[in-house]
């Protein structure tokens, strides 16, 4: 008797649990009742323009929310989408020598995103968002090195676009 009222109450649970209508990932992306999403390519609209940065974005965030999420990509009609622009990107000098050389330098670049919900229209936004990386004031920043302070920088980016677009932190 004992054991068919726990499987009574295991059926019952099982079945409560499926009734739930929200739906949230194991990274804690509450997608809601969205299924798609899309991300335009983002524009390269900074001063100084590094022709892969906008491309590397777009594939970077595209790349975050299918890991991330159960969402399917689509290139129009989707329920959740994202677009923006690269409004910054440049070179600055952190720390100095003596010699009034510098020591160490700062890539930094900034995004501005918007992200529409479709089926939460008060979920939208339009924000800023911005990260760095340091390397050697005697360093030219080309090849893998720029790679990987492009990757560095956008990892952080996206995440934070994820976190804001999809997490309910």
């Amino acid at each position: 008797m004992k054991i068919f009222r726990n499987s009574i109450l295991l059926v019952v649970a099982v079945l409560m649990l499926q009734g739930c209508k929200v739906s949230y990932s194991f990274t804690g992306a509450d997608i809601g009742n969205a299924s798609t999403f899309q991300v335009n390519n983002f524009i390269n609209n900074a001063a100084i323009v590094e022709p892969k940065a906008a491309r590397q974005l777009t594939l970077a965030l595209q790349d975050i929310i299918l890991n991330q999420t159960s969402l399917s990509i689509v290139n129009n009609n989707a329920d959740l989408i994202y677009e923006g622009e690269i409004t910054q990107y440049y070179v600055a000098p952190i720390t100095a020598t003596s010699q009034s050389t510098a020591a160490e330098n700062r890539l930094t670049i900034a995004v501005n995103v918007r992200f529409f919900n479709t089926q939460e229209p008060d979920k939208d936004f339009e924000q800023r968002f911005s990260f760095y990386k340091d390397f050697g004031g005697s360093s030219q920043l080309v090849g893998t090195q720029l790679d990987d302070a492009l990757d560095e920088i956008f990892e952080r980016i996206t995440q934070d676009i994820f976190n804001q677009s999809l997490a309910n932190w």
